[in-house]
């Protein structure tokens, strides 16, 4: 029995490297109805299976489609599968390792925005896709003691993710999906995005310097005191109270815990 397990799973193996790789020989087995090999009805399947994972980059990808055009990102997306197939059946799971491609990816080397654009566009997907989950309210902050609130510790929103860019990937991200032109942005300028879902609809935010090291510092368990020291050494201009309401309106946390209290969504 286990040998022949083993037997059927290198012969998924084997078909499914076929699947994506021309070069490859037609995987045993594989005929047509008068028991000859099916090389043509082969090509034809692998070519209908890379034209839908194609199809699903260019969905998962939008905003790098628009910048490098149809054609070269679909010659690029083809080289993409073959280096990394799907892992899972899952579509929207698909492409986690695109970012990491484009840096390596040498005719998009003039482009170094282009990564980090693509880890906004895998953001909003994962937003899109998390758990529901009801935003902190004001009233829920504002009822821990003033001498406690520097202890406050907070619990992410599923939906939340911060994206660091040395570039202007937030800018050209949203110019891209709303098919704005570009000449106005400065591509090397830095920016940080934010990604929420606080209801309904995903909200992509520029934060402002020092608001992406705040809430980071936030997210991995640091208090509200600590996180507010850690940012202010490196940007000491950074607005604290700002920074609280934007977290607040777009619905960064969940929840909120000053020592062994937590407080939550206030209805």
């Amino acid at each position: 029995m286990q040998h022949n397990d083993a037997a059927n799973e290198h012969e998924q193996r084997e078909f499914g490297a076929a699947l994506l790789d021309p070069d490859l020989p037609l995987p045993k087995g594989i005929v047509g109805p008068q028991g000859k090999a099916a090389q043509k009805r082969f090509a034809v399947y692998r070519n209908n299976v890379t034209v839908g994972l194609i199809s699903a980059l260019a969905d998962i990808f939008p905003a790098i489609e628009r910048l490098v055009g149809e054609a070269f990102f679909r010659d690029m997306a083809r080289l993409y599968i073959a280096e990394e197939p799907p892992r899972s059946a899952v579509m929207f799971e698909y492409g986690s390792g695109f970012a990491a491609f484009l840096e390596g990816f040498e005719p998009v080397s003039d482009y170094p925005y282009l990564p980090d654009v693509a880890r906004l566009e895998k953001a909003w997907l994962a937003a899109f896709h998390s758990a529901d989950a009801d935003p902190l309210q004001p009233d829920a902050l504002g009822a821990i003691p003033p001498g406690n609130l520097s202890e406050t510790r907070f619990t992410i929103h599923p939906a939340t993710h911060i994206v660091q860019s040395g570039f202007a990937a937030v800018s050209i991200f949203s110019a891209s999906r709303e098919e704005r032109p570009l000449e106005d942005i400065k591509p090397a300028t830095p920016e940080d995005g934010l990604i929420t879902r606080p209801f309904n609809t995903v909200e992509v935010r520029q934060l402002p310097p020092g608001a992406a090291e705040f809430f980071n510092a936030l997210i991995t368990g640091a208090t509200l005191g600590e996180a507010a020291d850690q940012t202010l050494v490196r940007h000491p201009g950074f607005d604290l109270p700002s920074a609280i309401s934007a977290m607040l309106e777009a619905g960064v946390f969940t929840a909120c815990s000053a020592g062994q209290s937590i407080m939550e969504q206030v209805t």
